[in-house]
């Protein structure tokens, strides 16, 4: 049966670099992104190995057919979440829409999860909850970020507990910034010339399948990621 790997916000950025990556090592990817435009592309440009889902993962109908059709194509090994908005603000100037833009991340990475769980049986797959590291700390001007990264990362906490000593492995993953898209919205926040000094997209993702698909026995539980 072939082994899967599902990514959300695969369309771009990290994700992007975790689908080629996932490709070369022959795995069959499922990417679930909203961008109807890159999806489109991709679509074009990974024809074998490769199947697009376009949607909100913050949409439950949707992700539950997904992942239904998903479970038939063959063995869901992996689920790396990583999709997400970022809005960047002092907070004053945070607005509903902003709020509810930031929380689409958790409240998708808990749909997709509860939902690859039902479907594997809740045995036998790894999921991996790609944060930031704005999951550790505080920044004045991320609090709607951050608190939506710490409400992630308590979410990946409890998972770990719940599944501990069976055969489903939580990782959580919380990387620096990284040189992507993701900023292009808050250049008052992270100028171009700052961004290009965060981290390479692929090295960050050729760090993070390194230690998914380790052949040691042991499993990494979280991977910090920050600049040299």
């Amino acid at each position: 049966m072939n082994d899967i790997i599902i990514i959300t916000g695969g369309a771009s950025g990290l994700g992007f670099e975790l689908i080629k990556q996932s490709l070369e090592k022959g795995l069959i990817v499922c990417n679930i992104d909203k961008n109807t435009e890159k999806m489109s592309k991709l679509a074009n440009d990974f024809k074998e190995n490769y199947k697009g889902f376009c949607g909100d993962i913050s949409d439950e109908k949707f992700i539950t057919n997904a992942i239904n059709e998903i479970k038939n194509m063959g063995n869901i090994k992996v689920l790396i979440n990583n999709a997400g908005e970022p809005s960047f603000k002092i907070p004053t100037e945070y607005t509903k829409e902003d709020i509810e833009k930031c929380f689409k991340g958790l409240q998708g990475m808990i749909i997709v999860s509860t939902q690859v769980l039902k479907a594997k049986e809740e045995k036998d797959v790894k999921i991996v909850n790609i944060m930031s590291s704005a999951a550790l700390r505080g920044n004045k001007q991320e609090s709607v970020y951050c608190a939506t990264k710490w409400g992630e990362r308590g979410y990946t906490e409890s998972l770990k507990v719940a599944y501990k000593g069976t055969s489903v492995k939580i990782i959580g993953v919380y990387p620096g910034g990284i040189n992507t898209n993701f900023y292009k919205d808050s250049r008052d926040y992270v100028s171009e010339e700052k961004q290009n000094t965060f981290m390479d997209p692929t090295e960050v993702a050729n760090t993070i399948m390194e230690n998914i698909f380790s052949t040691n026995n042991l499993t990494v539980v979280d991977i910090i990621i920050e600049r040299n």
